[in-house]
Order: structure tokens, then C-alpha cells, then sequence
């Protein structure tokens, strides 16, 4: 029972961490010199499926 809990912390942990890093990615492309530069990574995405691992890992590691 703690690993798992240990494991969806972890889970939740990382999630954030790649939450923070689409923001700073996607601040980053749209404060971008050259406009027509857009890249190929939907930032805004990755952003939606950390937070909801993140929310889903907590609400399961909190049960």
C-alpha cells in the first residue's frame, strides 16, 4: 500500500514538473522574435495532460 502511494506521488511529481516546463515552453513561443517560427510541439496540450495526471495521481495517492 505505501509503494503505491509512493508511486502515484512520484506520478503526480512529474506531472508537475512537466506542467512547469509547457509553461516556460509555451511563454517562450509566443514571446518569439520571428512569428512564422511556430514549432511543431502543442504546448498547450501537454499542459492539460499534466495537470489532469497530476490531479488524478493526488486524488488516488490521497485515497
Amino acid at each position: 500500500m505505501d509503494d503505491t502511494r509512493t508511486l502515484l506521488w512520484t506520478i503526480a511529481g512529474v506531472a508537475a514538473m512537466l506542467f512547469a516546463l509547457s509553461v516556460f515552453a509555451e511563454r517562450r513561443r509566443t514571446l518569439r522574435r520571428d512569428p512564422d517560427r511556430v514549432g511543431w510541439m502543442p504546448w498547450t496540450l501537454m499542459q492539460l495532460i499534466a495537470v489532469l495526471a497530476m490531479v488524478f495521481a493526488v486524488a488516488m495517492a490521497l485515497k
